[in-house]
């Protein structure tokens, strides 16, 4: 479904980005918060910076040696020895939608990134840790989190899978730019989880457009994911995204908890083998299993859909754009959709959801509509405007 030839869409001073995000919830470390563990990143060149590029949209790009990656700045990642590839590649893996041309990130105009480093947006200005993303449906299970990870002004249009037994999930999801304002986001994601309250460990890709100049624990910002690829710069805009009533485009992603070398069909240690993702046919790396608490083992619970943020500028609901920024009802080529949605079972096969669990936070806001098709497999329209004579 995506031809990425056409041009870069951006809006205002704010970009569509790739982003990754996990939450380990590994409270303390030799006594110790793994906060403390987490460096700025405010300094001019990543350190192990071996080549530096820059964007013709401003991005910059430090290709850093792999092995001085921030991933093993968490304190349990320290005589970590990097996989280059799963021991074993899942069936299934491979059926995400492989596209010659695949994403297009503009900072490929001005160069590579050599053999043995990987692609860092380096920062230009402060940003915080705080910002966390849990799907609607936890919100009832972790109602005793803080404020800050269980924000009140975060709202929904999304499906669960909940009370299995899973390893792993995809989904082609639509490409946008919805229009966000000044201190919020707009994301279009999957969630892979395990735990519940202070112990809910989850793993999270997707896209955002950025209100925040793209703050938060995303991305390499963060220790624990290990890149491998050094095409994909995660935190970095990408191009070109939908057009209404035009041509649509679209990535696929993939989450997939990976067998050990050990790996035997009657015999596996489900705390064996890494949490993988897989962006369209190309994968980017890794979460370790080691870690995570509950996800050490296999995940519980996936999510699929949008989020966002409202402040409630100037005293009514945020007009911050969730997909396209038009309802579901409006359907292919207007609204925003995710397609292909799947889970990965213990004999790594790819199965379609059953009895997934719909929530929205606010309907007149942003909605949702699923389906179900021979071409799209299971599927779901989702988004809207935000502020309207009927979202107040």
């Amino acid at each position: 479904m995506a031809d990425w030839n056409d041009k870069s869409i951006k809006l205002g001073d704010y970009k569509f980005f790739l982003i990754l995000l996990s939450h380990m919830l590994i409270t303390f470390v030799d006594g110790r918060g793994v906060d403390q563990f987490m460096k700025k990143r405010e300094l001019p060149m990543h350190e192990g910076t071996v080549k530096t590029i820059e964007s013709e949209d401003g991005d910059v790009i430090d290709c850093v040696d792999i092995r001085k990656q921030p991933a093993f700045n968490h304190p349990l990642l320290k005589n970590h020895t990097v996989q280059i590839k799963p021991h074993a590649q899942s069936r299934g893996i491979d059926e995400a939608e492989n596209n010659p041309n695949m994403l297009f990130q503009s900072w490929h105009k001005n160069g590579e990134c050599p053999e043995g480093t990987v692609p860092l947006l380096r920062r230009t200005q402060n940003f915080n840790h705080s910002r966390r993303s849990y799907p609607a449906f936890l919100h009832k299970k972790v109602a005793q989190l803080n404020d800050v990870n269980n924000p009140s002004n975060h709202e929904y249009a999304q499906v669960s899978a909940v009370d299995g037994n899973y390893y792993g999930a995809r989904a082609t999801i639509n490409v946008w730019n919805p229009l966000t304002n000044f201190g919020e986001l707009s994301i279009a994601q999957i969630w892979v989880l395990a735990g519940d309250g202070n112990e809910l460990n989850s793993l999270e890709a997707g896209w955002t457009s950025d209100g925040y100049q793209s703050t938060g624990c995303y991305n390499l910002d963060c220790p624990g994911f290990v890149q491998t690829n050094k095409n994909i710069a995660l935190g970095g805009s990408i191009e070109p995204v939908s057009k209404y009533g035009g041509e649509q485009r679209d990535i696929s992603i993939v989450i997939h908890k990976a067998r050990s070398n050990s790996y035997s069909h009657s015999h596996f240690n489900n705390n064996d083998g890494n949490w993988w993702l897989q962006v369209q046919d190309q994968l980017v790396g890794y979460w370790p299993s080691s870690i995570f608490t509950h996800l050490a083992g296999t995940s519980d619970a996936i999510s699929w859909g949008g989020e966002i943020v409202n402040n409630q500028p100037n005293g009514h609901h945020t007009s911050t754009q969730m997909g396209s920024g038009h309802f579901p009802n409006e359907a292919y080529g207007k609204a925003s959709y995710f397609t292909k949605l799947g889970y990965f079972d213990e004999g790594n096969n790819v199965k379609d959801p059953e009895n997934l669990e719909p929530f929205v936070t606010r309907p007149p806001c942003y909605d949702l509509r699923t389906g179900k098709d021979n071409k799209f497999g299971v599927f779901f329209y989702f988004g809207g405007p935000g502020y309207s004579a009927n979202c107040q």
